[in-house]
């Protein structure tokens, strides 16, 4: 189709060139270009740049121009062209093939190239995450590599072979092709997705949906997502079955309370640096928040509660946290002026209450453990668990040699009992 610019009761024809011609080279214009702007020549499927000319895997004399993922955890090859899209069917095929087994944290060191040679310090994990929208746990590619080829023209015997190659039933193919047009000193691109059809894209992708959707389904069911929960003590105060990012929400807590600030803190998590904290002017809630980042899905802990007035500012923590959870977690604890009284373990099944020797052990809601015997309270409790604690084999240290405090000797006892 060309392109017109109405004048008057006519239509002038844009006049149509090339990009040798108007002197825009492949790599240093085009992709680059594209790569700033990839929903470019991916309609309708949110996608994300992983690397630029990708090419780690053993034996590799070629590149992937653009190596993606979209909003459906398809890998994405993205090749480009300048002019003439002959063979590169063929060429993305073989790409495709050689990350189709890629895992997440290849695809996260692939990322983390790209964003230094971009000068980015942007954590690659996270920022993965983020566009997925998964906050932690496991993270698995789709079966399915989609292949975008992009050009200024397809010649037949390319388009006949990517619609008979979509035809065969898990390949996703499109062409999309860049036409450029000069205007004056400036440089037009008319890009037309143009295999599918857009007319035909609706059907096809609703089926590829469905199948994506089972595959999603399949991988959740199989993948063993990190559910761990942790007991935490900080000096007498016992906090038990946090989550991961609750458990650094219970420290991070602990650590302004202690008059630490949220720079001393992102200094301890040099990873997050970018977005550990969100701020704004005065008292803010979330709606607020929301004000100041237009168009931003913000998560962060936004509870009353969990948000910190500091100096006229409101702080916010953010609540996306991956595998380093726990490191960051031991950074803030060595913050902390009580380090030596602050230590979490993993929360297990406790019963209510149990019975040992004439002796009545329960843990309430919270944590907190009474112990009885012939109907006569007993106190203090952490004397009568240390005697039973060597009974029944149980460690009243942790492995850094510190005392375990009641809360979680008691525990450790009750548990030691029900298993007898």
């Amino acid at each position: 189709m060309a392109l017109f610019e109405i004048s008057g009761d006519d239509l002038q024809a844009v006049p149509l060139g090339t990009f040798g011609t108007l002197g825009l080279r492949e790599r240093a214009d085009i992709q680059r270009a594209v790569r700033a702007n990839i929903n470019a020549i991916t309609p309708g499927v949110k996608t994300m740049v992983l690397a630029e000319e990708f090419g780690d895997w053993a034996g590799a004399n070629r590149r992937i121009d653009l190596l993606c993922v979209d909003e459906d955890k398809n890998l994405v090859v993205v090749e480009l062209k300048r002019d003439d899209g002959a063979h590169m069917d063929l060429q993305a095929l073989r790409y495709a093939a050689m990350i189709s087994t890629m895992r997440f944290d290849q695809a996260i060191e692939a990322h983390r190239k790209y964003l230094a040679d971009s000068g980015s310090d942007v954590d690659p994990e996270q920022a993965i995450r983020e566009f997925l929208e998964v906050e932690d746990g496991p993270v698995t590619f789709a079966k399915t590599v989609r292949i975008v080829l992009a050009s200024a023209n397809f010649s037949s015997e390319l388009t006949t072979a990517v619609l008979w190659l979509n035809e065969q039933g898990d390949l996703d193919i499109r062409c999309v092709q860049m036409r450029p047009h000069a205007v004056d000193s400036r440089v037009l691109l008319d890009i037309q997705q143009v295999i599918p059809l857009p007319e035909a894209a609706q059907y096809t992708v609703a089926l590829r949906e469905k199948t994506n959707e089972q595959e999603r389904v399949r991988a959740t069911t199989s993948a063993a997502r990190d559910t761990a929960r942790y007991d935490l003590s900080i000096g007498q105060t016992f906090i038990p079955n946090l989550a991961k990012r609750r458990l650094i929400l219970a420290l991070v807590t602990e650590a302004i309370k202690q008059g630490k600030s949220p720079e001393q803190i992102t200094d301890a998590i040099p990873w997050r640096r970018r977005n550990l904290f969100a701020s704004a002017p005065g008292v803010a809630d979330e709606n607020k928040f929301q004000e100041l980042l237009p168009g931003k899905n913000l998560r962060y802990f936004f509870a009353d509660d969990e948000r910190f007035l500091i100096n006229g500012k409101t702080y916010v923590l953010n609540r996306a946290w991956g595998d380093q959870s726990l490191v960051a977690a031991e950074n803030v604890r060595q913050l902390l002026n009580n380090a030596d009284e602050v230590s979490w373990e993993p929360t297990s099944e406790v019963p209510d209450e149990v019975t040992y020797e004439g002796y009545t052990i329960r843990r309430r809601e919270k944590g907190a453990i009474d112990i009885e015997c012939d109907g006569r309270q007993i106190s203090p409790v952490i004397a009568t668990l240390r005697e039973l604690a060597p009974q029944l084999g149980v460690a009243t240290e942790h492995a850094s040699g510190r005392d375990v405090n009641t809360q979680q000797l008691g525990a450790r006892v009750m548990q030691a009992i029900n298993s007898l």
